[in-house]
């Protein structure tokens, strides 16, 4: 526990709180808790971390609700203390339940401590990150070699130059897919290799990812674990949903900017359709049709690129008193790409709105896996034909559309068995594993010497995060096959979110997301959906 001064106005301020907490009304979820009080006041701590958050990602001095950052971090460093105090003084005999409540407000409680402790870690400047990896960099905390190393990433991802048109990293990946003239298809390419140069220098021994890999875990068999899958079975489902991708492959093998341009063919035809200022539009009108409209949930959204701006696209609660979720992402361009990353962001949002548990379990599910997988429930309708029709009033070919759909997801599933690979045999060439792998499934000629592999940030600021996308990949298909039989599909259901989200959404931290699947399935899950899915590109 952390031990308070004897100063007395503090002690009155403990003494203040408690009694309120003490008299509040009995209005929420866990009201018939001894907790109830001591929930209410986690909550409003809870809504003042996020603020602070949220206004970081803004690059704002001043809070959505108009309060200067510097008194939200004084605040909360004064009501985190208190809480402690709080939770210190707890009832005793405690039942199960209030237990697993009070502990998960203990240790939620750690980590805004610490995040209070400093500030955050500043950017590195463009120019430092010009400079090769300093060599005094490799012996350097692992903290402070993935710290720098993002920042590099962050700043070569936001700064694309090709031609002399300054893109990012989102807009070149976009562009790929769209871009007939191959010549200019390689210069786009070769055009992030800032990027992967940022990440993985020259790929020596003394690279920044490697430093990082021997140093690190990629939670595997947690992860794995999370959902009820066998650790030794991740491997081979990975592998099996990349050979599935490969039978439907010519057998010649194709440069990475022309796997883009292949597997492009439903971008080329809708992306017309989708103007850069048509993206949010279209994400909420879906989204208002199953009964989520992202306006009456609260949703904020941030989509517009600024110098600093965190790399990657992500949600997150804005607070929770009531809950009011954030989107976080950068848009240059239109297109069928950037539309399903925001259905994505999006599906992400209206999980998190859809939360209805005690305040100490208000948070994202216990599995990493669950929370990246769930955001797909609905976004994936993308590639169905019927969507297309209703939401961009056009259609392309279904196995164009599939394709388009996979491509991402075998990268994905790709890149986990390389974080897999290279963690486990951190002194080989993450290039060589690279290579290997995209030459085996994906039928792409080797290039060695490139570590284009590098283009994904939590690659290294989140090691083993990629697993999330793969197994969700693989959790989604066999939660989207069974809510089809169920409920039929998503486009224009009003009534889909009434539905999905006491069973799949509400949970938080309360029922573990393994649990939350089992009871849904009524069983463990299992790789076959997403091959009979898959399939279907040849039928």
């Amino acid at each position: 526990m952390i031990q308070l001064s004897d100063n007395s106005v503090l002690r009155r301020q403990i003494r203040r709180l408690w009694i309120a907490a003490l008299l509040l009304p009995a209005t929420l979820p866990a009201q018939s808790s001894p907790l109830a009080g001591i929930e209410h006041a986690w909550l409003s701590l809870r809504t003042l971390h996020d603020q602070l958050g949220i206004t970081r990602d803004l690059g704002a001095g001043v809070s959505p609700r108009g309060i200067p950052r510097d008194s939200l971090l004084a605040r909360l460093r004064r009501d985190s203390r208190l809480m402690a105090e709080l939770i210190a003084r707890a009832p005793q005999g405690l039942d199960s339940a209030d237990r697993r409540a009070l502990a998960r407000m203990e240790s939620a409680l750690a980590t805004i401590q610490a995040d209070l402790a400093g500030p955050p870690v500043e950017r590195v400047l463009g120019d430092e990150c010009l400079e090769a990896f300093p060599e005094a960099m490799v012996w350097a905390s692992l903290d402070s070699v993935t710290a720098r190393t993002f920042a590099c990433y962050g700043e070569a991802a936001r700064r694309v130059v090709v031609d002399r048109d300054t893109l990012d990293r989102l807009s070149v990946l976009g562009l790929l897919g769209r871009t007939g003239d191959p010549e200019r298809r390689r210069r786009l390419f070769l055009a992030l290799g800032p990027i992967w140069r940022a990440v993985n220098g020259d790929d020596g021994s003394g690279s920044p990812y490697r430093s990082m890999a021997r140093r690190r875990e990629t939670r595997t068999a947690e992860r794995a674990a999370a959902l009820g899958v066998p650790a030794d079975s991740v491997e081979p489902w990975l592998v099996r949903v990349l050979e599935a991708w490969r039978a439907t492959l010519p057998d010649t093998l194709i440069e990475p900017w022309d796997f883009h341009y292949l597997t492009g063919q439903a971008s080329r035809d809708l992306s017309p359709r989708i103007p850069l200022d048509s993206l949010r539009p279209i994400a909420e009108r879906f989204y208002r049709d199953l009964g989520a409209d992202p306006a009456a949930l609260g949703v904020h959204f941030d989509l517009v690129p600024r110098p600093g701006k965190y790399p990657i696209s992500f949600a997150n609660f804005g607070a929770r008193d009531p809950i009011e979720p954030w989107i976080f992402t950068s848009y240059r361009i239109g297109g069928l790409d950037n539309l399903a990353e925001l259905l994505h962001e999006v599906g992400h949002a209206v999980h998190i709105a859809a939360i209805r548990t005690r305040p100490a379990f208000t948070d994202w599910p216990d599995s990493d896996t669950y929370t990246e997988a769930i955001a797909d429930l609905a976004a994936l309708e993308l590639y169905e034909p019927d969507w297309q029709r209703r939401y961009l009033g056009a259609t392309t070919p279904l196995e164009s559309s599939l394709r388009s759909k996979y491509a991402g997801i075998v990268l994905d599933v790709a890149w986990a068995l390389f974080e897999i690979r290279a963690h486990r045999e951190p002194e080989r060439s993450p290039n060589r594993i690279w290579t290997e792998l995209t030459r085996e499934y994906l039928r792409i000629r080797p290039h060695p010497d490139w570590s284009w592999w590098a283009l994904r940030g939590q690659l290294v600021n989140s090691p083993g995060y990629m697993l999330n996308y793969a197994l969700g990949a693989i959790l989604i298909a066999d939660l989207r096959e069974a809510l089809a039989s169920r409920r039929g599909s998503p486009s224009g259901n009003r009534g889909w979110y009434e539905w999905v989200a006491p069973r799949l959404y509400r949970q938080g931290l309360e029922v573990s997301a393994r649990e939350v699947i089992s009871r849904f399935l009524g069983r463990s899950v299992s790789p076959a959906a997403i091959l009979r899915d898959l399939a279907r590109i040849r039928d």
